[in-house]
């Protein structure tokens, strides 16, 4: 008589009995061997070996060859979360198809597992910060709309299966300071923690289903995040009811006792941080749980409890299973950095940029143009392009041969003038003499992952350039910004092009370049793209997704997690340019601005309409912005919110009618207490190419509550 199947290797029950089918079956050492990263096989019962950490920020990262799209924070610079789609569908394609090609050969190696720590849903609300440029920027409506979508389309969307796993990061309120990340406590208000550091969170957990949080290095209101019971008991699965596993950001169990110090032993802080819900750690402390239990710290069903959310997991990615029960380990390898991929990446390039200044319709350039002299650090560096957490691109372009491809019977003379940062300037007379018989300079310069990005990165760079991956200042490197107004001083008309992450402050230029284009990290496309703008074979539309100030005399401390004067919901000053902003080689107007109702009562929905017609020569993306201002709240309010968007391709003359769905939530305030109150009133709604002014079409609404 046939024996029936363990629980655990039937694939018709569900994942979360047979993880706990197979849980039941280990010893406690192997267990807790299960929780840390790089998990070992038992052999005994058929557990591969599976090594939890890999990255997939915009394309799969340090796993070779693969697609570059454009760096996070340029994502958010498309508003266009249709195009996400496409570009996380692809990113998950090559994901699953590089875990089956490495599962074949035995390779099941760090970066080759389908659990992808991504997407950096942190608030981007200090630009110093150095690992800004891994987010979707400032604006939480903006961030949970990105975030959303890349959750979806990388897990997929079959009944049984994950296409992958995706994280959101870092869990909570954590945004720099890089150099105090091990130890800093992020002290937010309950009204700072639901109305701006929490939301996009909420929205991954309750609406995306996301299946993994990542756990914050930092302390946040005094409990570190990866042994929070507020933050991962209380608000994560009782408040939202999330029911995947939580991770630790890499070494921050260490954190717990050797900087917090909120323990003094590896020991208890491994109970802490798995007690209050840390199921997996990046990093090898939780080998401590063994003494833990044994101190009576921790009791073995509270690490079955972990072990089954991990192994559920992994069931429900299919690794358990045969490959032809698994519709996703069908996808053939060679989508990977696929032709189709390859033309996803420059139209999203291409969507990512932002015209921040053309005076006098001084761009497009003309392709008649015989002498061109491109100038700066970023020109012909493809490093630069890539931004962090990067895959490697099989054929990327830099800036300098999109400008020469673009321009075959033309001179384009090239000098690279300077670094990034520092202080050396022999390499500007090289510079000068390259540019003085040219008809149009382009200077493509701005920061690069030397001067920004993740703690412990860029160790060459002097302490006086950067704080452990944050920057010490937000203006452009002063070594660049001489070389620039040297440029300019030959009396030829220079054009700006930045490539960076965080926001960078430009008034110099501003005041005196007849045009500047942000181009971002742009990825592996990234001089076409630029080229492509810069020569008119592409209109730019892509929009701030921060605020650029002036200097960091309008900002608060770094250290202050207060949002009082942060991002432009609380900003009272005026900024060089403000978020959602960016132009175009044609313009727009926004007529017939309709509302649905005139009052509001909780529960009900509120439809806006209006026309936007483009009314210049040329077809072009606008990207329409709908904003809330509440009138007359007794609750403190931002100064407007965004609460819909929608980028729109079109032609002359055309027009269409955009519609945008209210929920009464949106209209909700956060009270000092935390608490979201749908408070009666009036609210006026506006909707047009950028933030509120007198110009922008508005209509009013009655909130009942």
């Amino acid at each position: 008589m046939e024996q029936p199947l363990p629980l655990h290797q039937n694939t018709t029950q569900p994942p979360e009995v047979r993880a706990a089918d197979l849980v039941a079956r280990l010893t406690l050492d192997e267990k807790i061997s299960q929780m840390q990263h790089a998990a070992p096989a038992v052999d005994r019962l058929g557990i591969p070996e599976y090594n939890w950490w890999n990255e997939c920020l915009h394309g799969v990262g340090r796993a070779g060859t693969a697609t570059v799209f454009p760096q996070a924070i340029a994502l958010a610079a498309t508003w266009n979360t249709d195009l996400l789609a496409e570009v996380v569908t692809a990113i998950g394609d090559e994901g699953r198809a590089k875990h089956h090609e490495a599962a074949r050969s035995g390779n099941r190696s760090q970066y080759y597992g389908l659990t992808f720590w991504t997407p950096n849903i942190n608030i981007f609300r200090d630009p110093r910060w150095g690992r800004g440029q891994e987010t979707y920027g400032e604006d939480p409506y903006l961030t949970a709309r990105f975030g959303v979508t890349f959750v979806k389309y990388l897990q997929g969307d079959d009944p049984k299966y994950l296409k992958a796993a995706a994280c959101a990061k870092h869990y909570a309120v954590h945004s720099g300071p890089e150099n105090g990340r091990h130890y800093f406590n992020a002290v937010a208000s309950p009204r700072d923690l639901w109305d701006t550091y929490l939301p996009a969170f909420e929205a991954l957990v309750t609406e995306a289903k996301v299946e993994a949080v990542m756990g914050a290095y930092n302390r946040t209101n005094g409990e570190p995040c990866c042994a929070s019971p507020t933050l991962l008991e209380e608000i994560l699965r009782q408040r939202w009811g999330f029911q995947g596993h939580v991770v630790s950001d890499c070494w921050a169990i260490d954190d717990i006792f050797k900087h917090h110090r909120v323990v003094e032993t590896a020991e208890e802080a491994v109970a802490l941080a798995v007690n209050a819900g840390c199921d997996l750690e990046c990093g090898c402390a939780y080998g401590a749980l063994v003494g833990a239990v044994e101190q009576g710290l921790i009791d073995e069903p509270t690490i079955d409890r972990a072990v089954t959310r991990l192994m559920t997991t992994r069931f429900r990615l299919g690794l358990f299973d045969p490959d032809e029960a698994v519709p996703y380990a069908a996808i053939p390898y060679s989508v990977n950095d696929s032709a189709e991929h390859a033309a996803l990446a420059l139209r999203t390039a291409r969507e990512s940029m932002v015209l921040l200044k053309n005076e006098a319709g001084f761009l497009p350039l003309p392709k008649t143009l015989k002498r061109v002299a491109v100038i700066g650090p970023n020109a012909d560096d493809l490093h630069v392009l890539l931004g962090n957490y990067n895959g490697t691109p099989s054929n990327p372009v830099t800036p300098l041969a999109g400008i020469r491809a673009k321009l075959p019977d033309a001179e384009v003379v090239y000098a690279r003038g300077s670094s990034v940062w520092g202080s050396h300037t022999e390499g500007y007379d090289e510079a000068l003499r390259a540019a003085r018989d040219a008809e149009v300079i382009i200077y493509a310069g701005g920061l690069s992952q030397a001067i920004e990005g993740e703690e412990g990165q860029h160790e060459s760079v002097p302490d006086d350039e950067k704080s452990m991956g944050d920057r010490v200042d937000i203006v452009l490197p002063p070594l660049q910004q001489n070389l620039l107004e040297q440029l300019h001083q030959l009396g030829k008309p220079v054009v700006l092009v930045l490539i960076n992450g965080g926001a960078v402050s430009i008034p110099w230029a501003n005041t005196h370049l007849p045009a500047i284009l942000e181009a971002w990290y742009p990825g592996q496309a990234a001089g076409t793209a630029i080229a492509d703008v810069l020569f008119g074979d592409y209109n730019p539309g892509g929009r701030l997704p921060v605020t650029v100030y002036r200097s960091l005399d309008d900002l608060p401390g770094f250290h202050d997690y207060d949002m009082t004067n942060r991002t432009y919901r609380y900003f009272t000053g005026e900024p060089l340019y403000p978020f959602g902003y960016g132009l175009s080689y044609t313009d727009f107007a926004y007529r017939n601005l309709r509302l649905s109702r005139e009052t509001l009562a909780d529960g009900q929905t509120l439809a806006v309409t209006v026309d936007v017609q483009n009314v210049g020569q040329r077809a072009g993306d606008e990207v329409a912005q709908l904003y809330l201002r509440h009138l007359n709240a007794s609750i403190p309010a931002p100064r407007h919110s965004l609460q819909g968007f929608q980028r729109l391709a079109l032609q002359p003359g055309e027009t269409r009618r955009v519609t945008f769905t209210l929920e009464s939530r949106q209209f909700s305030l956060v009270s000092a207490a935390g608490e979201r109150v749908l408070e009666p009133g009036e609210v006026q709604i506006f909707v047009g190419g950028g933030q509120p002014s007198d110009e922008t079409p508005s209509a009013v609404v009655t909130v009942s509550g």
